[in-house]
């Protein structure tokens, strides 16, 4: 048999060596690789992504970095092999594989009874699959670490309300009963700071853990490798894994606002209406902003919080050294509400981030205005904002009368180009005092149903806040339509009834990031489509209250990203409605496709186009014959109609009129 390449080599060797290796101690593995193996990893991003990492303490010293490979993959195990129905025809170009004799622990091979799902990675279609991805001479335990630290919907998921909050679980409600992992996230990535005194747990091998991982169905020997297998997976989601390309730097704020979204304030608890709870992944708080102090482990709100905003929110108010996030020595930090910008035009309570300059009389000037001294700028707060939030460049250019300057949004100044004198430059926020918040609060209610609404809505029932369900005739054409569109894959079903969701906040918003993806095209006409979802019947109030997010109802599997699962056909979504009797819901949602591509278990954002300049809007399973669609953007999405529904062989009564 033929010796491999060097690139399958070096794969097969970090994968023996548990999935990665600090680059000197790969070299010296492979000294065959030489020189090359600088650019191997810059050829292959598609195989290697180079992290750097704290290395051990020198003498005396701190911790020296070191630079380490991971083992990276786009292969992935097929979400509907052994999946009801029909399942896959094999044209998935993904591994049919048993989750659990990838977990090394499948019960049907422990009482020697034939499992339905492929035990054998050497199987016809599997190494086909394999051969593809160069993968073929990789052991059956080389293959489970490469797929486990590439794939995170084969991980159990962290409890991020665990890793939030005072007490033995932090802010989970769930506690015991929770289904998530109860430990120290930043453990598990390779940088919590606190060691031995982290007040989170950092044992795999805790009695909670490991009976959760456990019930999985996951093996002892595999549970003591989730810690390096969590970090590395961690390190190719954030890591280098090639070149610099033009969007990498977008791709890198993505990962970095999944990350804000966690210490983001919810609107929705400020107007009263979050229908999430204790399971919203912001947090709850009674202002737009929120001033805490780090003592020890713990974040605590500080005192006089709204002087501390009111300071903060003068550009001359120098008391406080707020932008190096520090009082005293002490370290602190100020949670907020989305920035305006990033929301559509009449949602309340974001924050108006404003953006200043200071001139030669050390006075601070508002960016877009003007005074017998100086003439307005090309640009105002809003412009400001949304190409610091872009982070497209580290600089923008802009003139003010004849005179034309750059800024430097990472220096936080800004220069004149000609005779290159330089100012100071500072962003803060808007100030609103809790009587502010209350008085936008009740006036964003009142003048909520100034915007349009589709013509066939019922106009008696239009909340303030929140939605009503409309039941629809049987014999109305609007509910011919879905009835229609639903049994086309679901004949041997009975519709006991079909409601329009009338959510007047979701649908101003839908039509809003509509307008904006028209722009964005060229005025072009955006992909929409009419798609199913099915979900548990707990899931549905917040739904129709807030939308669909995946992070609180659940995932429908990862195969082609990580968002929200939508389908053509209402018997896919079908295996995803559960139940506890014969009754099944399912929504049927309006949804903007926009242009989408093919979809990866990688993507937490669909991936950008070849010219590099703007993204895809959403991603599929096949571009020939799309039939799934992934949304990773919930502004998309508007649930249209609830679909209630049962098996004729389960049916006794007839469908409501």
């Amino acid at each position: 048999m033929a010796r491999p390449a060097l690139p399958s080599q070096a794969l097969q060797a970090l994968c023996a060596a548990g999935g990665s290796l600090e680059q000197g101690e790969l070299s010296r593995r492979l000294p065959a690789l030489g020189p090359s193996l600088d650019s191997l990893l810059l050829t292959e991003p598609e195989r290697f992504t180079l992290v750097t990492r704290p290395g051990p303490c020198s003498p005396g010293g701190p911790p020296q970095e070191q630079r380490v490979v991971v083992a990276t993959s786009a292969v992935r195990l097929c979400q509907e092999h052994g999946a009801p129905g029909a399942g896959c025809g094999g044209q998935c170009g993904q591994l049919h594989i048993c989750r659990y004799f990838l977990y090394g622990n499948c019960r049907y091979q422990r009482t020697r009874k034939e499992c339905k799902f492929v035990h054998n990675f050497q199987s016809e279609h599997n190494l086909r699959v394999l051969k593809r991805h160069g993968l073929e001479n990789l052991n059956d335990d080389e293959l489970r670490q490469l797929l486990l630290q590439n794939d995170s919907s084969l991980l159990p998921e962290v409890c991020m309300h665990y890793n939030k909050g005072d007490g033995l679980y932090g802010s989970c409600t769930f506690k015991k009963i929770c289904t998530k992992l109860h430990m120290c996230q930043y453990y598990l990535q390779g940088e919590c700071r606190f060691g031995s005194s982290c007040k989170r747990s950092h044992d795999i091998f805790n009695l909670e853990c490991y009976e959760k991982l456990e019930r999985r169905g996951m093996s002892p020997n595999l549970i003591a490798k989730l810690p390096s297998i969590f970090r590395n997976m961690y390190d190719i989601k954030n890591g280098t894994s090639s070149p610099p390309r033009r969007d990498s730097l977008n791709q890198g704020s993505q990962n970095a606002n999944s990350n804000e979204e966690l210490d983001e304030i919810c609107l929705y608890y400020i107007r009263k209406s979050c229908s999430f709870q204790d399971k919203c992944i912001r947090v709850h708080f009674h202002l737009p902003y929120r001033w805490q102090i780090l003592e020890g482990a713990l974040w605590k709100d500080l005192k006089d919080m709204e002087k501390i905003e009111e300071a903060y929110c003068d550009p001359s108010n120098n008391r406080y050294k707020l932008l190096n996030m520090t009082y005293g020595s002490a370290k602190v930090r100020r949670l907020s509400t989305a920035s305006s910008v990033t929301k559509p035009p009449h949602f309340i309570l974001t924050t108006d981030w404003l953006w200043y300059w200071k001139d030669e009389y050390g006075v601070w000037r508002e960016y877009g205005t003007e005074d017998d001294d100086h003439d307005a700028s090309t640009v105002c707060s809003s412009d400001l904002e949304h190409a610091y939030l872009a982070k497209v460049s580290p600089t923008l250019q802009f003139k003010a009368g004849r005179h034309e300057y750059e800024l430097n949004f990472k220096a936080m100044n800004q220069r004149n180009l000609r005779y290159k004198t330089q100012r100071e430059v500072c962003r803060r926020p808007k100030f609103l005092s809790p009587q502010d918040v209350e008085k936008q609060r009740i006036s964003g209610v009142e003048h909520s149903q100034e915007e349009s609404i589709p013509a066939h809505w019922d106009k008696s029932a239009l909340p303030e806040l929140g939605y009503k369900l409309i039941k629809l005739l049987s014999s109305s054409d609007e509910y011919k339509k879905v009835q229609a569109d639903f049994q086309r894959t679901m004949p041997k079903t009975v519709i006991r009834e079909i409601q329009r969701i009338q959510n007047p906040t979701l649908w101003k918003v839908y039509q809003w990031y509509k307008e904006q993806m028209q722009k964005t095209s060229g005025g072009k006409d955006v992909c929409e489509r009419l798609l199913f979802h099915g979900t548990s019947k707990k899931h549905i109030d917040a739904i129709c209250q807030q939308n669909f997010d995946w992070r609180i109802c659940g995932l429908h599997g990862t195969a082609y990203g990580k968002g929200s699962y939508f389908a053509r056909d209402a018997s896919y979504s079908d295996n995803y409605s559960k139940t506890n009797s014969n009754i099944k819901t399912m929504f049927l949602a309006r949804v903007l496709a926009g242009d989408f591509t093919l979809g990866s278990s990688s993507y937490l954002r669909p991936p950008a186009k070849d010219s590099g300049n703007s993204f895809y809007d959403s991603c599929v399973n096949s571009l020939s014959n799309p039939s799934i669609f992934v949304i990773f953007e919930k502004h998309q999405i508007y649930p249209e109609y609830l679909i209630e529904y049962m098996d004729q062989s389960n049916s006794n009564t007839p469908p409501a009129p």
